[in-house]
């Protein structure tokens, strides 16, 4: 037998779980395309081509995650930023910065900011997240990465 507390801290597990299950996908995308995108970056010297190549995919990311992006719930949206800035190393401020300038970044974490969330919060995976980070290394071994 449970009690209330007992209850409580296992729903909030088992939410965080699965929110990390449906997301998890996601940040392991992103943090590939990052990495190519950055790559590629590194041979572009031109500041109009790097826009332009930038562009070209931001449109092809659009298309194929907008859908099931948009529907996420907040809360999801929270354990995605978190995933994202686990598998970069960047919060989601500093990546929108870099790639689509302060401006439209402070757009967005203001944005954020009316929906109860921020794009600059960390990843601690020994600290804060701890609980999370475990979660993430099963999700991890369930999609066969050594993550």
């Amino acid at each position: 037998v449970y009690n209330e507390a007992q209850l409580s801290a296992r729903a909030k597990w088992t939410r965080l779980r699965n929110a990390i299950y449906v997301t998890y996908p996601y940040a392991k995308r992103a943090g590939a395309v990052m990495n190519d995108v950055n790559t590629h970056l590194l041979h572009i010297i031109d500041k109009e081509d790097r826009r332009a190549y930038i562009k070209s995919r931001e449109k092809e990311l659009r298309k194929d995650f907008t859908e099931p992006l948009t529907n996420l719930s907040v809360y999801q949206g929270k354990v995605l930023m978190k995933l994202i800035k686990r598998e970069t190393g960047n919060n989601c401020y500093e990546i929108i910065k870099e790639y689509k300038g302060g401006l439209t970044a402070r757009l967005y974490q203001t944005v954020a900011f009316f929906f109860g969330s921020d794009l600059k919060q960390p990843y601690e995976k020994d600290g804060n997240d701890k609980e999370m980070e475990t979660i993430v290394k099963e999700v991890a071994r369930m999609f066969g990465d050594k993550s």
